[in-house]
């Protein structure tokens, strides 16, 4: 991207110099007593521990893109979760104007908003690719924005895991049976999922897990997939890792703007913004692609990790509740139903593609 700004602003230039030229025009002068440019700083506050890999570098690298290409006139300072507000009340401050920006994720704010998770994964739903197509191009975003918009708060997508894995478990799953009475930290809709066959769902953030686990405060976890479950060293106080996705298809994150700070941003500076998140929610799939394959060689190879998927008739069981529980939160709430609409629309006209075109390459690549 910076190769790419440097270009387009030397091109600029170069063209402007030219037809000045060619008119027998002057380069214009600068006054010396033109007023400097109105900078702005803002606040970025996270979910994450400050600067954990791949989803604290995020908000990190935004912040150096809005720095480099606004030429210092907006500068966002990040905060790690728990530096000025902790992990789950990051949505409140940002719509409350303690922070102009925030870097979360949707299923989060389930409490205020029952459609809100639906804006960060659903299980057996979208993939990364499929999710941007939706938010971008389906109607997701429109809707999205329209869903925070009481609460003075503007949704941008911040990022893609991809497929995450199950999780790490301290107990072997050879049954549905196995998963009764099983508490798991899972939020969003896969949570009420794992609670719909037995399990009991807890809602913990990513800096409580590991002693979690260790204690016996819970018996499984999800959390992202190899690269992260490696930093947090998930394989040293479990010994069950299950790869079977199903939970977070493509686990989309979400950067939350202060509508009145953003509306107070000049015209190109709200373009800026919006660029630079754009960039992030690209390059963050990029990294998580890259950084699983290297994690999860490490996993088995230096650790030892064995690498278990879950039985058939457990993914129909998981699968089939949550059929279940769409069909129930699309009666309880009309927003739901509105969104899972949009959602579900566009999931099976993007499912019938994908197996012309993505399953059915995957098979021929793997002859």
């Amino acid at each position: 991207m910076r190769r790419l700004l440097s270009t387009l602003f030397a091109a600029s230039a170069l063209t402007g110099v030219m037809l000045l030229s060619a008119c027998g025009g002057k380069e214009p002068s600068v006054s010396a007593s033109a007023e400097p440019a109105q900078t702005y700083n803002w606040k970025l506050v996270t979910s994450w521990p400050k600067n954990f890999p791949g989803l604290g570098t995020g908000p990190e690298n935004f912040a150096k893109l809005v720095d480099e290409m606004s030429n210092g006139r907006l500068k966002v300072k990040v905060y790690g979760a728990g530096e000025i507000v902790p992990a789950f009340q990051v949505f409140d401050a940002v719509s409350q104007g303690t922070a102009e920006m925030g870097h979360a994720a949707s299923y989060y704010w389930k409490g205020k908003m029952p459609a809100a998770p639906i804006f960060t994964a659903v299980p057996f739903g979208l993939n990364a690719q499929e999710t941007n197509g939706w938010i971008h191009y389906g109607g997701g975003l429109e809707l999205w924005r329209e869903l925070y918009k009481p609460f003075g708060v503007i949704p941008f997508a911040g990022g893609n895991t991809g497929v995450q894995s199950a999780g790490w478990f301290k107990r072997e799953i050879n049954s549905v049976a196995d998963l009764k009475g099983l508490k798991m930290r899972i939020p969003g809709m896969g949570g009420e999922v794992l609670q719909k066959v037995g399990g009991i769902p807890v809602a913990l953030s990513g800096g409580e897990l590991f002693t979690s686990l260790q204690s016996g405060a819970i018996d499984a976890t999800e959390w992202v997939g190899p690269y992260n479950d490696l930093a947090f060293g998930f394989y040293k106080v479990t010994d069950h890792y299950y790869v079977s996705g199903w939970h977070e298809p493509g686990a989309m994150l979400e950067f939350t703007v202060n509508e009145k700070a953003f509306n107070a941003l000049p015209k190109d500076l709200q373009a800026i913004v919006e660029v630079a998140t754009r960039a992030v929610n690209q390059d963050m799939l990029d990294e998580y692609t890259v950084r699983n394959n290297d994690a999860l060689d490490t996993l088995q190879q230096k650790h030892g990790v064995e690498l278990k998927t879950f039985p058939k008739d457990v993914m129909v069981a998981l699968k089939a509740a949550t059929e279940e529980v769409i069909k129930e939160q699309r009666a309880a709430d009309p927003v739901v139903d509105r969104v899972m609409a949009s959602y579900q629309e566009f999931q099976s006209k993007v499912s019938n593609y994908h197996r012309l075109s993505e399953q059915e390459y995957y098979k021929n690549r793997d002859l």
